[in-house]
């Protein structure tokens, strides 16, 4: 009995230690947001070539989570996460190089390395969090984590905007001369930024690395025991869960990529960039608070969670129609307020899929991470809506988007679960 107690005691302060991972990745995903606007005013981009960054981000996680998953499987959890966060300090190195040489390609290159390193800590972190404690309570641990994880991208916005959008050619009045000292002070800060990012990775890669051995508690999956993706792609319910979640963090990541120049906007807020940028916040933290209140939904709706997700998705497609059509603080606030009915929608048509798919549940997880690459796609074809029609006209994209993920939640509720041998949980994003 007090050997079951000392290992789940071990066990805890191992769960601890990779929720601040949770923390990590979740602040340095969004603080993507105010460098969009930052980058768009130092390189003179238009909003299509600026949401290039998000594609360098969100691509790294089609072309990266079929080696990590290798990868994690040699080396097991804690050199895994060591080597990830390595990968990130070295991401973050690259972007004073970039600012140095005054080029953009390379801001994509830095931030495609960083992506990398952080899709590593997903393959690795998402698992353990459910493996670091009792079977029973695996969901907690899930859920908790990720509202870890949404306090950062809360944060995230909140201190990075008063950094990258104050001083620099952001402290210049309408219709001045931007000189290159501008141009130098604004880039020093973006400098800044990811030093001391990557100062972060390193203490939290020195946390790690003491408490190593409180994370290599599961056992790689030898290589012939590992379901093949390929299998995902022979199961309707995969596929169609795969371009549900390819909507949603499309659609996500193209509402707050630009909600920063959005409320600046002279119809909207009209008001500074760095004021603009850390107003995103709210964006987000309503994703933590609907995490928090949708977990009590989930709780008392159980079996019927896909018709929550089609309430959730409705509501979302209303609020970015009503958006389109609007301006001012009202469509400001509406605007803020779609991420709160973001919430639930990623674990939900995660374990909703799972639950479905006639593929293993690890084959279909991996078919379902590949699609977030959504969030490099969308912001595209946002951007160029953008460019063409107005930031107003391009919330009808992510619209269509919530609605087709209604369609996928009511049809949920009418197919049949797939019992499989075993059933593993989600992960959320």
């Amino acid at each position: 009995m007090n050997a079951e107690i000392d290992k789940y005691k071990g066990m805890r302060a191992g769960f601890a230690t990779v929720t601040t991972l949770f923390f990590m990745w979740g602040f340095i995903t969004v603080s993507i947001d105010p460098l969009i606007a930052a980058l768009k005013a130092l390189f003179s981009l238009s909003y299509a070539q600026s949401s290039l960054t998000q594609f360098a981000f969100f691509m790294a996680y089609f072309v990266v989570s079929l080696p990590a998953a290798a990868l994690v499987a040699r080396l097991g959890n804690s050199k895994s996460i060591l080597f990830a966060l390595g990968v990130m300090v070295l991401g973050c190195f690259i972007v004073p190089a970039a600012t140095h040489f005054d080029t953009y390609w390379l801001v994509l290159v830095a931030l495609f390395v960083i992506a990398g390193g952080i899709t590593i800590l997903q393959v690795v972190a998402n698992p353990l969090a459910a493996a670091l404690g009792p079977p029973e309570r695996s969901h907690f641990r899930l859920t908790f984590s990720q509202t870890f994880n949404s306090l950062g991208t809360y944060l995230g916005p909140l201190l990075v905007s008063g950094i990258i959008l104050a001083g620099g050619i952001f402290a210049v009045t309408h219709g001045a001369e931007v000189t290159p000292e501008l141009r130098a002070d604004s880039f020093r800060r973006i400098d800044w930024v990811f030093l001391a990012i990557a100062g972060a990775l390193v203490l939290l890669a020195l946390f790690i690395y003491v408490f190593r051995k409180l994370l290599d508690v599961t056992k790689p999956v030898d290589e012939g025991q590992r379901p093949s993706i390929t299998t995902a792609f022979k199961s309707r319910w995969a596929l169609f869960g795969g371009a549900a979640i390819f909507l949603y963090v499309g659609a996500e990541v193209s509402i707050g990529s630009f909600l920063t120049n959005f409320l600046h906007e002279p119809d909207m807020l009209d008001i500074p960039l760095e004021a603009a940028g850390k107003m995103v916040s709210y964006y987000w933290g309503g994703a933590m608070v609907g995490r928090l209140v949708g977990s009590v939904l989930l709780f008392l709706v159980k079996e019927r969670a896909p018709w929550l997700l089609a309430g959730f998705a409705c509501v979302a497609a209303l609020l970015c129609i009503a958006v389109s059509q609007m301006q001012g603080e009202t469509a400001a606030y509406l605007a803020l307020s779609i991420g709160l009915f973001n919430s639930i929608m990623f674990p939900v048509i995660f374990t909703s899929t799972l639950e479905r798919s006639s593929a293993a549940p690890a084959a279909t997880s991996g078919l379902l991470c590949l699609a977030i690459v959504g969030g490099a796609i969308l912001p595209i074809l946002y951007g160029m809506i953008a460019d063409r029609a107005g930031l107003h006209a391009a919330y009808w994209l992510p619209a269509a988007a919530y609605l087709l993920i209604v369609v996928f939640a009511v049809v949920a509720t009418r197919a049949k679960i797939y019992q499989h041998g075993t059933t593993s949980a989600a992960a959320g994003h």
